[in-house]
């Protein structure tokens, strides 16, 4: 093994490693929801119309939300390394809360629209929104649920070390799923509808 490649497997353990290509072809099946998105709103003439059924600056606090959390799951991670367990729990707890708060932002955006009769079935710009957000809202869903057994893990007093690769491995796809949502919200709420 060169000197290169033994450099990345230290820099790198096999979670991280298997969560960055994981990541990889995420961030690919991504990029073609997004890409039928913009095909699909650009040849659609007909049915519902993204500015007229869409809040964007709803949805941008909801946004703030979600950003948010990755400044505080990487504080959290600031904590461990320091040592402090109550910092490392804390931030990991507001991290959970700022996840929910998006969560629900997107559930009240979603009967809004079934309000204004928008469904996934009813035509193109519901079928590709429903899809393109829903596909998202499942990542945020099980990012919160491995957040939250990382910190049932802390309450027991799992994380005794200073560093975890479980934390880090969270962490990372934790800031995957919110970046992946500002291409997401700059496509769907602000190209789209302005």
């Amino acid at each position: 093994m060169n000197t290169e490649a033994q450099t990345l497997a230290q820099t790198w353990d096999n979670n991280k490693l298997a969560m960055l290509l994981f990541l990889v072809s995420e961030g690919t099946f991504f990029l073609f929801l997004i890409i039928a998105y913009v095909y699909y709103h650009s040849i659609s003439n007909t049915g519902v119309m993204a500015a007229k059924v869409l809040d964007p600056l709803k949805a941008g606090i909801y946004t703030v939300f979600l950003l948010s959390s990755s400044l505080t799951v990487w504080r959290a991670e600031v904590g461990l390394r320091r040592g402090s367990q109550r910092a490392f729990r804390g931030w990991l707890l507001i991290t959970i809360i700022l996840g929910a708060i998006f969560l629900f932002g997107q559930g009240s955006e979603y009967l809004h629209l079934y309000g204004e009769d928008v469904t996934v079935s009813r035509d193109i710009f519901g079928t590709s929104f429903f899809t393109l957000t829903g596909f998202h809202g499942l990542h945020v869903l099980l990012g919160l649920v491995a957040l939250a057994v990382v910190f049932a893990l802390a309450l027991k007093g799992d994380f005794a070390e200073k560093q975890s690769s479980a934390v880090e491995t969270v962490a990372l796809y934790w800031h995957f799923v919110d970046w992946i949502w500002v291409v997401i919200f700059s496509v769907i709420y602000l190209w789209t509808v302005f």
